[in-house]
């Protein structure tokens, strides 16, 4: 999506809340970003006071979930998708629809937790990510 600092991405998602209430053309990367908005009214508060959204340390209590963080992985597995990156990811996506009977956004909620715990393996190892590993857990999802 971006590689930019925090509140860069937390700005990126306020202002294409504002254009969203005002109703403004956007752009297409703000056209990914205001679906996984829409899907997500939950966070539409937060987003509509920014002071806050860009202060808030979330997650710090082990209990507050970051909606940035969130609707950032969620942007991650729609350009996965988009790209089907890593190789067979489209497939895997596919499968879980079909198999689990879940729709869109909840296939990629557990995409989200094979995704996240991918990323936090590879922080913590000091490594890529390890698309195979990623994949397969996606398969064991299904």
């Amino acid at each position: 999506m971006f590689a930019q600092s925090r509140d860069d991405v937390r700005s990126h998602f306020i202002s294409v809340w504002e254009k969203m209430v005002d109703e403004a053309p956007l752009e297409p990367l703000e056209q990914m970003l205001a679906s996984v908005i829409r899907r997500h009214p939950e966070y539409h508060q937060i987003l509509s006071t920014p002071d806050r959204a860009l202060n808030t340390e979330f997650g710090v209590d082990g209990l507050t979930a970051n909606p940035f963080l969130h609707m950032s992985l969620h942007i991650a597995i729609a350009e996965q998708l988009q790209t089907d990156r890593p190789p067979g990811v489209v497939k895997a996506y596919n499968s879980m629809l079909r198999n689990r009977r879940l729709d869109a956004h909840l296939v990629e909620h557990k995409m989200i937790d094979c995704l996240s715990a991918s990323l936090w393996r590879a922080q913590r190892d000091s490594v890529p990510p390890d698309e195979a590993e990623y994949l397969a857990c996606l398969t064991r999802s299904q």
